[in-house]
């Protein structure tokens, strides 16, 4: 698979996957905070914040892989 396929791909699950899970993320916080004090809700922000991260991480890693080269002979 080409360089600029692999970044097309990335770009659009990105596109898609980040803001689904912030909406995924608001309706969770939405359902259970209210309740929840001040630094339970801080952890729950500060967790739910960064978690993206790691596959976003993966998938930006995989996207900006060189190109096989091709053995000719």
């Amino acid at each position: 698979m080409s360089s600029s396929l692999r970044k097309l791909i990335g770009t659009i699950i990105l596109v898609i996957t980040v803001p689904v899970y912030a909406l995924i993320a608001m309706v969770i916080a939405v359902a259970v905070l209210p309740g929840v004090n001040v630094w339970g809700q801080l952890a729950y922000y500060v967790v739910a914040g960064l978690l993206w991260v790691p596959p976003a991480g993966l998938l930006i890693t995989w996207m900006v892989r060189p190109d096989r080269r091709r053995v000719e002979g």
